[in-house]
Parts: C-alpha cells; sequence; structure tokens
C-alpha cells in the first residue's frame, strides 16, 4: 500500500512539474554578453561589487551558526521536554518556538552587521530602532507560523503515524494558498496608485495582457531605504500590484516606470502566483516526506522530543533545495520580462530600469554563479539587459 502511494505522489510530481515548464519566453532566446561598465557604468558596477561581496560572505557565516546553533539544539533541546507539563503537542510548540528564539538571538548579530552596512552605503535610512522593531514584527510573525505547523503536523503524526507526510503537505499547500488569496485583504500598509499616466498604462497593458482590472497601490518607503521594488501579489477577485514609491522618483522616467508595471501585470497574466503554489507543493512533498523519514529514530513528529531536530532537517532541506526553488522564480522573473517587452516594446525603458534597480540597491549587475544558484530569485540584472536586447533584435524590422 505503501509503496502504491510513493509510486502515485511521484507520478504526481512528474505530472505537475511537465505542467508547469511551459513558459511564454522563447526557448531558443540565446542572450549575449553585456558589458556591465559599459551599461551600468564602471564606477556603480565597482560599488555595486564592493556592497554585495561583503553580504555574501556575512550570508556564508550566518548560515554556517544557524546550521550549527540547530545541530547543537537538535542533540540537546529534547532535555526541554522533562520541565514541561504543556503536554505532547503543547511541548513540541514550545521546543519549536525556542528553538526559533535561539536561532533569531545567534542571527541577530549577521543582520545587525548587514544593516550598518547597509547604512554605510546608504541603501537604507531606517534607524536602529526602526530596524528592530521590524525585526520584532518579522519575529512575532514566524513565530505564529511555526506554532501553527507543528500544530497541524504534531496533530497529523499522533492520530496517523509515519502516514501524516502526505496530508501534512497537503495542508499546508492549502494555508500557502489561502495565505496568497487573503494577503490583500489584510494589507494595511498601501495606498492606491493615483498617477494618471500609469493608470492609463495600466489599462492598456491588461487589454494587451487579456486581464481584467488588477488594482494597483503604492507603499511609502522612501523614509527608510533606497531601494526600488514592486510585487504582485493576490490571485483571483484579490489580485494587486504594489510599487514602492521610491520607483515612482528618480532615477525611474516614466518609461521605465511603465516597463516594471507592465512586469508585475505579467506575474498575473501568466499565473505565477498560482504556479507558485504548484511548485511549493512540488517541495513540500518530498520535504514532508523526508522530515518523517528523519525524525522516526526520535519517535516521529507526534513526539516533541523529535521537534529540535525537525528544525535542522527542515534548515538543510530548504537550502538543499534553494537552488531549484531559484532556478523557479528565475524562470518566472524572466517570462514577466519577456511580456513586458511584449506589450510595452521598450527595451530601451527596461534596460534604464535595471540600471536604476542596481543604482538604488546597489544590486551586482552581474554577480558570482554560485550566488545566483543559493540565492539568486531574479536573473541578473545584465542578462535582463541581454533579454531586452535579444528581444529588439527578434523584432527589428
Amino acid at each position: 500500500m505503501k509503496t502504491a502511494v510513493g509510486v502515485l505522489v511521484l507520478a504526481g510530481l512528474a505530472v505537475g512539474v511537465v505542467l508547469l515548464w511551459p513558459t511564454a519566453a522563447p526557448n531558443d532566446l540565446v542572450l549575449g554578453d553585456v558589458d556591465e561598465r559599459a551599461v551600468f557604468g564602471a564606477e556603480l558596477v565597482e560599488k555595486a561589487e564592493r556592497f554585495e561581496r561583503f553580504l555574501y560572505v556575512l550570508w556564508i557565516f550566518s548560515q554556517v551558526a544557524l546550521l550549527a546553533t540547530l545541530w547543537v539544539y537538535a542533540r540537546k533541546g529534547a532535555w526541554f521536554t522533562r520541565e514541561s507539563a504543556a503536554g505532547p503537542i503543547g511541548t513540541g510548540m514550545l521546543l519549536g518556538m525556542l528553538g526559533l528564539a535561539i536561532v533569531w538571538l545567534v542571527d541577530l548579530p549577521f543582520r545587525l552587521v548587514g544593516h550598518w552596512w547597509a547604512l554605510r552605503y546608504d541603501v537604507s535610512d531606517a534607524g536602529y530602532v526602526t530596524w528592530l522593531l521590524e525585526d520584532w514584527t518579522l519575529l512575532g510573525a514566524q513565530f505564529l507560523s511555526l506554532s501553527l505547523a507543528l500544530l497541524i503536523v504534531m496533530g497529523l503524526a499522533r492520530r496517523l503515524g509515519d502516514s501524516w507526510w502526505l496530508p501534512g503537505a497537503a495542508a499546508f499547500v492549502g494555508i500557502a494558498a489561502l495565505f496568497t488569496f487573503v494577503s490583500p485583504y489584510i494589507d494595511y500598509t498601501t495606498e492606491p496608485l493615483r498617477d494618471r499616466t500609469l493608470l492609463e498604462a495600466a489599462d492598456r497593458f491588461e487589454n494587451a495582457l487579456g486581464l481584467p482590472d488588477v488594482p494597483a497601490h503604492v507603499q511609502e518607503v522612501s523614509e527608510d531605504t533606497e531601494q526600488a521594488n514592486a510585487y504582485a501579489y493576490g490571485f483571483g477577485p484579490t489580485r494587486r500590484i504594489v510599487f514602492w514609491d521610491t520607483v515612482l522618483d528618480d532615477p525611474f522616467e516614466p518609461g521605465e516606470q511603465r516597463v516594471v508595471l507592465a512586469h508585475e501585470l505579467a506575474h498575473h497574466s501568466q499565473q505565477h502566483l498560482t504556479e507558485g503554489i504548484a511548485w511549493f507543493a512540488v517541495f513540500a512533498l518530498p520535504g514532508a516526506f523526508v522530515l518523517m523519514l528523519a525524525t522516526k529514530r526520535r519517535g516521529g513528529m507526534g513526539a516533541p522530543e523529535a521537534i529540535p531536530l525537525a528544525l535542522v532537517v527542515a534548515a538543510v532541506f530548504q537550502l538543499a533545495t534553494a537552488p531549484a526553488a531559484n532556478w523557479v522564480t528565475r524562470r518566472m522573473e524572466a517570462e514577466a520580462d519577456w511580456k513586458a517587452l511584449e506589450v510595452t516594446r521598450d527595451p530601451g525603458s527596461v534596460e534604464g530600469a535595471m540600471v536604476g534597480l542596481s543604482e538604488t540597491s546597489l544590486g551586482d549587475p552581474n554577480p558570482p554563479e554560485w550566488v545566483q544558484i543559493l540565492l539568486g530569485t531574479h536573473p541578473a540584472l545584465a542578462d535582463r539587459v541581454a533579454m531586452a536586447r535579444a528581444w529588439e533584435t527578434r523584432n527589428r524590422p
């Protein structure tokens, strides 16, 4: 029976990957070389490389500290079960929150140094108190998420034994879908976009992309950071796009703002939010199975003693699958870039927008390959410029 279930799951994953594979970007598209110093400016490139290089090293040390901390906690954390009278599930949740708190404290110096570095390079304007308050908010959200995850998994494991992993993974996918759907309704940090020129462009792009009206909002971040960003979220009736207000100001020109708008609308037209949930399922199923196998020697995920070990297994699995997960998101971002080129027909503004993103965020236009593999959620800025030029070559009269 278990073998049959495993075969069906593997077959389902294979079918899912095949269905998710197609992309609007041409498969035969060849990106030419881009001289990033000529496009972005030698001074900007050198400054971005210095800025990012320090953060790469900081990330490596933080990951070593994270895994070492979780490894120690996996070995010693079960001792705390002797002091708890909260019952098995309550104790497991407490162990999970304790592990998260320990990891947060160990990682805090690295994040503090990273914020100092951003202040030094004028990428961030947020003071340390503001930054710490935002960090506490994030920690609170992580506590809630972890508690809910452990409540579901431990409840299923105590009822179903080792078979918990399949309904557990399905429950996580359902929660991810629900959160993606409702998040625009619970976000009170944005205001409707009022730029009439951009709103008129949005109407044209929505028609070209076959979209209904997608509300556009603005999030004010310019008091805390120089970085520019925009994002799409929600699906179906909750579709939204959000600009950081830094995108609506210098150095971004109107054509470049329209390119950013078209890119975010393309995420919706290509169903990337729901596709992302499907890809999450592709990773969640084997992840839950690995977690089930790894914790069997500690009594399984229904036993509180297994929770410290589960945390380190989850961290290692996430790091191990990061290259594949990042490849997925880079593929989506490249598709959105291509669709934006198709509707704006303005490769020059795409190139300008990439320069603006590098300038405001000090993003390295051409990071090392290992960085793209482990950390790159978007194509390199130089590759995005190369795509704009390839599109122009294909569509040249």
